[in-house]
């Protein structure tokens, strides 16, 4: 699946934290990662081996399951607001966050200029985009797949918008905002120097903490 010990940890914290992100807490996000690799060794050895791109595999996997749990959720169990998290502790993969750094820095900037073309070149071919609205704003309730579909739906939510690059759960982010007031946050996925899938999180609850004053 990884080359190192080192990859496997980071790939496991990078699932933790978009299920936490998306769901919402730190258990079920437990659970959630526990179940994207059962999936993982369900599949059968040729199948598996197919997977060109294991991390980019398993964080759609990942992000499927909260999407089905999410679902499940009745309106009046959406989670308290939650303030960012802080950054998690600096760890020994300086390489791989100054990697996706850049690769966040190259898609945000497609994004402050609306440039579809740039924004194609930057995602994998089989990219995709979750919107978490949480029911509190008209969101696509599924996921849109493939580079051309994916940068056509955000160069269309952009549009207006204005973009700033931030920390968004220690890694490299974008924060959209209308005057002063955070209107959505987007983390993205980063592998081969592609991005593989972009968060975008909506509910008005969850962005409290990233208004400006």
């Amino acid at each position: 699946m990884t080359d190192s010990l080192a990859e496997m940890l980071d790939e496991r914290r990078h699932l933790l934290d978009i299920a936490t992100w998306l769901f919402g807490s730190e258990t079920a996000a437990d659970q959630i990662v526990q179940e994207t690799y059962r999936r993982w060794y369900a599949l059968a050895d040729p199948d598996r081996a197919a997977i060109t791109l294991p991390r980019a595999w398993l964080t759609r996997v990942a992000g499927g399951i909260c999407l089905e749990l999410l679902a499940t959720r009745a309106p009046h169990t959406a989670p308290a607001p939650r303030r960012p998290a802080p950054p998690p502790r600096p760890r020994s993969d300086h390489a791989m966050r100054t990697h996706h750094d850049h690769v966040a820095r190259r898609f945000a900037a497609a994004c402050s200029e609306g440039d579809t073309g740039a924004l194609r070149a930057v995602l994998s071919p089989d990219a995709l985009v979750v919107s978490d609205g949480g029911g509190k704003i008209r969101a696509p309730l599924r996921p849109t797949h493939g580079a051309d579909a994916v940068a056509l739906f955000l160069s269309r939510l952009l549009a207006g918008i204005d973009v700033h690059v931030e920390p968004v759960n220690g890694r490299t982010g974008l924060v959209l905002r209308q005057a002063a007031r955070a209107v959505a946050v987007v983390s993205v996925s980063v592998a081969a120097a592609e991005v593989t899938a972009v968060w975008i999180v909506l509910n008005p609850d969850k962005l409290e903490g990233w208004h400006r004053s």
